[in-house]
């Protein structure tokens, strides 16, 4: 495994920006953060420009049942406005983009784990990975939305001219169980 002249630089500015089309036509815009050789083919580690955002919703039946990410598209169709609506509110204005829903705009602060030392650890939210941006209603059902507290990689094969590629299926199950390992060595790079 080898890196590439793509990869950042010990976290210059000199990041190299591509864009990731999914099957549909959508784009996404994003820094290349790291870029590696396997079994012969290029692929990078991509973090997307705009924040990624991710939908959940209750099963109307049971309130305290765990919140469900919203996939499913003809749903996001359906939610798509009145989301957008919500987080105009915010300065934030949403997009349909390849692979995640992004927002562009300044997030609020994320919260200081340190701020609250007596929290009770029992207590802690299901989503710990994600911050609480808006929650909204859609023909009475209660949708939430939130972003990733930790950096959205994706992982994009990289074609012969030099742009990223969605893997198939087959080939992200392959290369999943690398991720973590790939993913450390990009931080340990970092330091």
């Amino acid at each position: 495994m080898s890196s590439s002249p793509y990869r950042k630089q010990n976290s210059k500015s000199d990041a190299v920006s591509v864009t990731l089309t999914d099957e549909v036509g959508r784009s996404l815009t994003c820094n290349i953060e790291y870029s590696m050789d396997l079994e012969g083919q290029e692929y990078a580690l991509l973090l997307p420009i705009d924040s990624p955002v991710e939908i959940f919703t209750w099963n109307e039946d049971d309130a305290d049942e765990a919140a469900i990410p919203v996939e499913d598209e003809t749903e996001i169709d359906k939610i798509f406005d009145t989301a957008r609506v919500v987080l105009q509110e915010q300065n934030l204005t949403l997009q349909r983009t390849a692979v995640t829903l992004t927002v562009i705009g300044e997030l609020p602060d994320f919260p200081d784990e340190d701020a609250e030392p007596d929290a009770d650890p029992e207590q802690e939210s299901d989503f710990e990975e994600l911050m609480w941006l808006t929650s909204f209603y859609h023909e009475e059902q209660e949708y939430a939305i939130y972003t990733p507290l930790d950096p959205f990689f994706i992982l994009a094969r990289m074609n012969d001219d030099g742009q990223p590629e969605l893997l198939s299926e087959e080939e992200f199950e392959r290369l999943e169980p690398m991720l973590p390992m790939l993913e450390d060595q990009f931080f340990d790079e970092l330091d």
